[in-house]
């Protein structure tokens, strides 16, 4: 008896995209000694366990068992930890993520709402009895206490389980103390809401009130039951949470941090560090505008360290605002038509650098990842680096051609790259340049390997990805889909292996798959990015045409059966394409797509097409869905296949039912996939292995593929 290959659909949504089983979450011992990292037991092993790697013998060893400590059982999350996993797009389950205090030596983490420690150097773990369910636990620098967040309250434990406390208890239904806001952990990066002072006897602590925010509800209509989930959604001009900072002493005391908040009401990015005071980058609601505070923490005043303002906006970047050792402030900035990297007032890097990250700031330099700017000699295509930057000048610490990241303490750096030709990602433990480590994936080899070109394509260069079938000969040209994501935030063209698998197995399936990386995306200059400010929707519906027709010169492309995917934004920009230009696109698959601007969220929303109240006429023409009868133009009726998640609380399910009430309404024929309890992401496994099937099927239908 032969047992059938499991289909790639099938082994993709089982590994989670090839994702289970891959070391990630890095910590390093200020020592250099130890490395915590999380990692599941197989490629289709979804929970995560906490694992320590010695650096003196390279030994790996497990600190905490996620099934262990729950004694077999099944997890059960707490709505509130559901929540923060949707934010952070966590799929995994098990211990997904974990705190230590700075000597690495204790680790805090949640199992179904209730809180564990692991002595890391022991290799033991045991669970605090504390009021639950818990949120987001971290240890106190010196390891002797755990804060973390329960009902909306932030307590504090002592690390042996004794003296269980409220520092902070919520007074009306809305407030939160020390967890972060939809909008902060949606887009701004922010997912936490308290931090720790270096001496480790006071913390801030964020407090959020969503009494001000409109109500929604999410409703299962599978389930006709079950009463719908109320949810406080901050959609584009409307208001916001009422945010505010305050200063809790271990032993009580309480005091709020001032700022011109109706100015600039974002709290973005909060650092402590023994290097200064704590600091605070504040935003105003148009986020043209920014300030880099420093806070007094016994009075809560703040003086200013920094101003930005920039006539688009302002992007937020991890690993900054923070001190160098010396007191300098640490920043990235977009100054003379670059991305750049500043300490103190003198920028360290030129126009060869476009900066994305700070990843370590030591006395002798400053650790970044980057990838090649405008003026580099050679464009890297979808490369992504890490360098060494001080005022002697930039070396790059990775070297192959592929996407790197880094943590580093201690002398120690546990680099994680990406390349073409391999599989996930290699993590290497290195000191002075020299390999001392590797630390194992148990990731499952997808069996597939892109025949991918990284070119680019049209007048302005947009980078671009190519996937041909791996049989395919080049003697007759092939009908295409582009599969893009094409908008802020999202670079699809790397130069990596597992990002481009989905796109190979739809090549496999007769196409000439490409992916475009237009105006908008990151990873160019600021000005790339910015072109697309109140007129996003024309520019990158541009490029994408723009893309497809430059490499239809050089690659044996069909144009007479173009098909367009996506999710999310992509599925934006694949809406619009069959609406705004059936002249070249001929079919589309329509993912998650939000079709009303007005219903998306304030903070990104207003980024890039301002304020509703004051450009109504921008979010007009930018709209798949508006009072004017967006949908109406002259021209043919491509086939559309909309797809969106009913309990999708970020891209909410009314984006796609007015998408479809419109098309009705215009006679354009169009099918709607609603996914039963799927949210922005779709986890479930049959979900997302069918999710793939019907898209094909309804591509081969539409451009007459048989």
């Amino acid at each position: 008896m032969t047992t059938e290959p499991v289909s790639f659909p099938r082994r993709h949504a089982r590994t989670q995209r090839f994702t289970l089983g891959a070391p990630r979450a890095f910590t390093v011992a200020p020592d250099g000694s130890r490395v915590a990292f999380l990692r599941s037991t197989s490629g289709s092993d979804p929970a995560s366990s906490l694992w320590v790697l010695d650096t003196a013998d390279g030994k790996e060893r497990v600190a905490a068992d996620p099934r262990a400590l729950l004694g077999g059982g099944a997890e059960d999350l707490p709505p509130e930890e559901r929540a923060r996993r949707e934010r952070s797009r966590e799929a995994g389950a098990g211990i997904v993520a974990h705190a230590t205090d700075s000597a690495v030596e204790l680790a805090a983490f949640a199992l179904s709402g209730r809180l564990f420690t692991a002595e890391l150097r022991a290799g033991t773990a045991r669970e605090l009895p504390v009021r639950g369910p818990v949120i987001d636990p971290r240890p106190s620098p010196d390891g002797r206490h755990v804060a973390y967040v329960a009902r909306g309250a932030l307590r504090v434990v002592g690390a042996r389980g004794e003296g269980d406390r409220a520092l902070a208890e919520p007074e009306s239904e809305g407030v939160t103390y020390g967890l972060a806001e939809f909008i902060a952990a949606e887009e701004m990066g922010r997912h936490r809401g308290f931090w720790w002072s270096p001496e480790s006897d006071r913390l801030l602590v964020a407090r959020a009130d969503d009494t001000p925010v409109d109500r929604w509800w999410i409703s299962d209509p599978a389930h006709p039951g079950r009463e719908p989930q109320r949810v406080a959604y901050p959609a584009a001009g409307t208001p916001n949470a009422d945010v505010r900072l305050f200063a809790l002493g271990l032993d009580g005391a309480r005091t709020e941090v001032s700022w011109d908040r109706a100015r600039y009401p974002y709290l973005a990015r909060v650092h402590w560090s023994a290097a200064g005071a704590p600091l605070l980058l504040v935003q105003a609601r148009d986020q043209r505008s920014q300030l880099f505070l420093a806070v007094d923490t016994a009075t809560g005043a703040t003086r200013m360290v920094h101003a930005d303002e920039d006539p688009q906006w302002l992007d937020l970047f991890p690993g900054v605002p923070c001190w160098s050792p010396a007191g300098q402030l640490v920043r990235i900035a977009d100054e003379g038509g670059a991305r750049v990297l500043t300490v103190g007032e003198r920028p360290l890097t030129g126009p060869q650098l476009h900066v994305r990250a700070v990843l370590d700031v030591t006395s002798d330099d400053v650790l970044v990842s980057a990838s090649a700017g405008e003026a580099a000699a050679e464009p890297e295509i979808g490369e992504v680096h890490v360098y060494r930057v001080n005022e002697l000048g930039v070396e790059r610490v990775s070297r192959e051609p592929g996407v790197h990241a880094a943590v580093r303490a201690g002398g120690v750096t546990v680099l994680v790259s990406h390349t073409p030709d391999r599989p996930g990602a290699a993590v290497r433990v290195v000191r002075e340049g020299k390999r001392i480590g590797l630390v194992r994936s148990h990731a499952e080899n997808p069996g597939l390997t892109p025949r991918v070109t990284l070119t680019e394509g049209g007048a302005r260069r947009i980078p671009c990805a190519v996937l041909m079938p791996r049989d395919y000969a080049g003697d007759t040209p092939l009908p295409v889909l582009l599969d893009p994501y094409g908008g802020p935030h999202g670079q699809r063209v790397v130069a990596a292996h597992n990002p481009h698998l989905t796109s190979q197995w739809f090549a496999d399936q007769g196409f000439a798959v490409i992916v475009a990386d237009g105006r908008g995306t990151p990873g160019r200059s600021p000005a790339w990015e910015k072109a697309v400010k109140d007129d996003i929707a024309a520019i990158v519906v541009q490029d994408q045409v723009d893309a497809l027709h430059g490499l239809a010169e050089r690659f044996p492309l069909d144009l007479t059966r173009v098909a367009i995917r996506g999710w999310s934004f992509g599925g934006y920009l694949a809406g619009l394409a069959v609406l705004r230009r059936p002249d070249v696109f001929h079919a589309a698959v329509v993912g998650a797509p939000v079709t009303d601007l007005r219903l998306y969220d304030t903070h990104y929303q207003e980024r890039y097409v301002g304020h509703p109240g004051e450009q109504p006429e921008v979010y007009r023409r930018n709209s798949l869905v508006d009072d004017s009868g967006l949908v109406e133009p002259a021209g043919p009726h491509r086939p559309m296949m909309i797809v969106h998640g009913l309990a999708d609380d970020n891209v909410v399910v009314a984006h796609s039912l007015r998408l479809s009430s419109a098309l009705l309404a215009a006679g354009r024929p169009h099918e709607v996939l609603p996914l039963s309890g799927v949210t922005h992401m779709t986890p479930q496994e049959e979900v997302a292995e069918n999710l793939l099937l019907l898209q094909l099927d309804f591509l081969r239908r539409s451009l007459g593929l048989g």
